[in-house]
């Protein structure tokens, strides 16, 4: 666990689904913001224990940047009956439409946050790219429409799920499961304004941080 500037905080932590195939780490990142008033998590997994003593007396919230990146998120509602914030997994008519699978295959749709939005086991507070986020955060479009890119101002950080990813690589677009029919130049082109703003962390969930110049490289 590391402080990458006052109140921004990023740890790692071994992802317990990784397979030797996944073209991923198996350490995958978090982050955390912390303030007088708030504690945010970012799609959370093993976090430290000093992070989460934060919570009492903040108002606490944890925020997916993909419905798939839920990790840690139900046993920390569970814990600190946190709200989550996240994009809505894919529908059942969006995965035969995208994938040309059958509707059997397709089911009830993705099976991501069932816990929260089926179940009913904690507060979700739906996002979309477009959206600003009550503490300050810009919703950039992702490789997918639910897989998101944030900009929060006051830490001057961009925050990534599986759009920009360093699969050893370096920072880049992750071309390895862009949906059919997106090219890499439509995602960077979304994400070029970015490069308007006075961006000083580039966190991934996969990957280490990193900062401006590796975002620049990233979308040329």
């Amino acid at each position: 666990m590391r402080e990458l500037s006052d109140g921004l905080w990023h740890w790692q932590a071994r992802h317990p689904d990784w397979g030797d195939t996944e073209p991923w780490d198996p350490n995958v990142s978090s982050y955390a913001i912390v303030d007088d008033e708030r504690l945010l998590l970012f799609d959370p997994l093993g976090v430290p224990a000093e992070i989460e003593a934060l919570a009492p007396g903040r108002e606490t919230a944890i925020v997916l940047t993909a419905p798939w990146h839920e990790r840690d998120s139900e046993r920390l509602v569970e814990r600190l009956a946190a709200p989550v914030f996240t994009p809505l997994p894919d529908s059942a008519q969006y995965l035969m439409d995208t994938y040309g699978i059958t509707a059997e295959q397709a089911g009830d749709g993705s099976p991501d946050v069932v816990w929260l939005l089926r179940e009913n086991k904690g507060e979700a507070r739906a996002y979309a790219a477009g959206d600003r986020l009550l503490f300050g955060a810009d919703v950039y479009p992702g490789h997918k429409p639910n897989d998101t890119v944030l900009w929060v101002e006051s830490k001057r950080a961009v925050i990534s799920g599986d759009t920009l990813v360093d699969f050893g690589q370096g920072l880049e677009i992750n071309e390895t499961w862009l949906r059919p029919g997106v090219t890499r130049e439509e995602i960077a082109a979304a994400l070029r304004p970015l490069l308007e703003l006075p961006v000083e962390h580039v966190l991934p969930t996969h990957g280490a941080p990193t900062d401006r110049a590796a975002l620049e490289r990233a979308l040329s």
